[in-house]
């Protein structure tokens, strides 16, 4: 598919974000000298490693990676593969939790994970949960069995989940909508900050950004967004404008941008694209490091990505200690390696939005 942006729009655009990235990645992130790992630094605590940047106008210095909620955080009954993840992703530096009332289904396994660790470890984490409820009432409920199954009284961050049509925007800001939910409880402190989250396309965030002056986004953004519905034409330059704490997800297209991945059989593919379904037959272009760079290059605050293993987490975090930017022509060669299997990348611009 062709993109529907021009070539030279696109270049134009990495130029100036490109710009902005620098300033503020030279302002706020850990020089990379300082952020490689050795056998004497190894015995710092890592939040001393760990590249930290401002979450907007929150005052909150955010490690530059942090821990989605899905992947093993998600799945039922998976409480030895999960809980060992948040323990390990605390004690890495690590102090950004991002999870949602729907991960894991009704039972809403992934806020429980997080729960049993939080039970003793609250201070040391930001955690940032959603409501994808439309409307006040539903969203009081959401919120209320949150700070039960996250044994807390407060969360950092509680955000409208999966902004995508502009019809989810009115909903919200209706009367009686979920904004009234988020208002109430920010007055009540039982929230400290207010969100919002998005994957599908950037016109609807960027009408709510309009209407309320939000302290985070979180984006989907990766290598190969430039290709199609950028966020990072319109939208990624507002947030910056307004201050707001960025928050890139879909690093890694739960690992289809990535030449590691192998693309399950064709009958559990159901994903759609414009009224078609996406068959994906080969891997991704890109490796983890790769994909990680090019979205921590963005001016961003920090990236989430869920994981499956340790391993995989301590992996991740190694590539954000030794992050450093890259330049505009690199950032410019990844989205252009991206361009084949842009479908598979971006596959939640356009796929059944209910379970994400």
């Amino acid at each position: 598919m062709k993109s529907n942006h021009p070539q030279s729009d696109r270049r134009t655009f990495l130029k100036s974000t490109g710009a902005i990235a620098a300033g503020l990645l030279a302002t706020q992130a850990v020089p990379a000298a300082q952020a490689q790992p050795t056998t004497a630094a190894a015995a710092l605590p890592a939040s001393k490693l760990m590249p930290t940047r401002n979450l907007g106008r929150t005052g909150h210095m955010v490690g530059i990676f942090s821990l989605g909620g899905q992947g093993a955080l998600e799945r039922p009954n998976n409480e030895a593969v999960a809980i060992p993840i948040i323990e390990r992703a605390l004690d890495l530096g690590v102090n950004y939790c991002d999870t949602s009332s729907i991960y894991g289904g009704p039972d809403r396994w992934s806020e429980q994970y997080f729960g049993k660790v939080l039970k003793t470890r609250r201070a040391e984490t930001f955690i940032a949960t959603k409501t994808k409820e439309r409307t006040r009432d539903g969203s009081m409920r959401m919120i209320e069995k949150s700070l039960q199954l996250l044994n807390t009284d407060h969360v950092d961050l509680w955000q409208l989940h999966d902004i995508g049509t502009l019809d989810d925007v009115a909903q919200c800001f209706a009367k009686g909508g979920a904004m009234e939910a988020l208002l109430e409880c920010k007055q009540q402190g039982i929230v400290k900050y207010l969100g919002i989250t998005g994957h599908h396309r950037p016109e609807a965030l960027i009408d709510c950004i309009h209407r309320y002056n939000f302290d985070t986004v979180l984006m989907a953004l990766n290598a190969a967004d430039p290709h199609y519905h950028a966020f990072t034409d319109a939208l990624l330059p507002l947030a910056v404008e307004k201050q707001m704490g960025i928050i890139g997800m879909k690093v890694p297209a739960r690992g289809r941008i990535l030449t590691s991945w192998e693309p399950p059989a064709v009958e559990k593919q159901q994903h759609s694209w414009e009224g078609q379904a996406v068959i994906s037959t080969k891997p991704g272009t890109l490796n983890m490091r790769e994909a990680m760079y090019w979205t921590l290059s963005q001016p961003v605050s920090t990236v989430i990505i869920g994981c499956d293993t340790v391993s995989q987490l301590e992996e991740n975090v190694n590539i954000a200690r030794n992050f450093t930017p890259l330049t505009n022509k690199q950032q410019a060669e990844l989205t252009a390696r991206t361009e084949p299997i842009q479908k598979q990348a971006m596959f939640f611009k356009n796929f059944d939005r209910a379970n994400v």
